[in-house]
């Protein structure tokens, strides 16, 4: 690894000759997106280390994809690194701000899908690498020539493509630009789901607890198909991600008003031994980091919880809410 750093280093630095150049850039593009090289991140068990690394990564990376720009590695693991630093280290510290903070919340937002864009933007060009035409026809919303062509080596690309740009979509579904993407991207996602439903030990259907009760039905979504994809997820992963667990409290229990099914979810969670599964220590982390806040503030989903968190009546003006909580609560039910 000192090596690798080094070779980069002295590549960014401009010092080999161009003839050696090409031969050392494809030797450490290859090495820093290989089998394993995602571990060092998903393994780690210090969330903030990850976090501060994550930034000088990602603009390394970028440098590499600069003089090589047509590897498929380095623009699946570039654009993978954007999506998941947006959603673990922007958005997801800016969901738990006080509700006090509105404007640093909404700053941290707006930076979170301007992340998820960048990343995407890579990722799309990678499918179109892949499959030429493919940006003009997801534009007129027709992608179906493509799908018999896509192999189950594509499904990494396409599941990190349609998570940053349903993850950006979600930040603000006014975006008709994005919002347009969405149908079709429904059924490319479900064709990489055709081809290897156990990818990453169920993260297609932990995706999918998220995508189909949140995705309206004319745009692919399928409130049926939440439980047993919930139950998949979670056989899958053998009981050791918490992210099935948090996914299902927040998209199905909070909107059911399903107290009783949030907290058990959120329990189970908790009671996750992220040392049991080493290679996505990080991870588990990072969803336990979650369901702590939400179990913390249980009493902002449920109204009938006072605010700390056992029944009874919650005045939501003692939060600092007022009506626009009101207006938030209707919503969700």
């Amino acid at each position: 690894m000192k090596r690798i750093l080094f070779m980069v280093l002295v590549l960014i630095a401009g010092i080999l000759p161009l003839s050696c150049a090409s031969m050392v850039i494809n030797l450490v593009s290859d090495a820093l997106t290989g089998t394993g090289s995602s571990a060092v991140f998903t393994g780690d068990p210090d969330i903030n280390l990850v976090g501060d690394a994550l930034p000088f990564a990602i603009k390394m990376y970028e440098a590499l994809l600069a003089q090589n720009p047509n590897h498929q590695g380095l623009i699946l693991t570039t654009g993978s690194l954007f999506v998941m630093y947006a959603n673990a280290y922007v958005q997801g510290p800016a969901d738990m701000l006080p509700r006090s903070a509105y404007s640093e919340r909404e700053t941290a937002r707006s930076r979170a899908k301007q992340l998820y864009l960048r990343g995407t933007e890579l990722l799309f060009r990678g499918l179109e690498q892949r499959f030429p035409g493919f940006g003009e026809a997801l534009k007129a919303g027709d992608i179906a020539r493509f799908l018999p062509r896509v192999k189950k080596e594509d499904v990494p690309l396409i599941y990190w493509t349609v998570a940053g740009t349903l993850s950006a979509f979600a930040l603000n579904p006014m975006d008709l630009e994005l919002g347009m993407k969405i149908q079709p991207l429904a059924a490319l996602i479900n064709r990489a789901y055709e081809l290897d439903p156990d990818y990453d030990r169920g993260t297609l259907d932990d995706f999918f607890i998220l995508f189909h009760s949140s995705i309206p039905v004319y745009l692919g979504g399928d409130p049926v198909r939440v439980p047993e994809h919930f139950r998949l997820a979670v056989e899958k992963s053998g009981g050791l991600s918490a992210s099935p667990y948090v996914s299902y409290a927040e998209a199905v229990c909070i909107p059911a008003g399903d107290y009783e099914g949030f907290r058990e979810n959120l329990e189970r969670a908790l009671a996750i031994d992220v040392n049991a599964g080493p290679e996505n220590r990080l991870v588990n982390l990072i969803a336990q980091r979650k369901a702590r806040y939400l179990l913390d503030n249980a009493s902002y989903f449920f109204y009938f919880l006072d605010s700390a968190g056992e029944e009874g009546e919650f005045d939501w003006e003692d939060d600092g809410w007022g009506d626009e909580a009101l207006e938030m609560d209707e919503t969700w039910r």
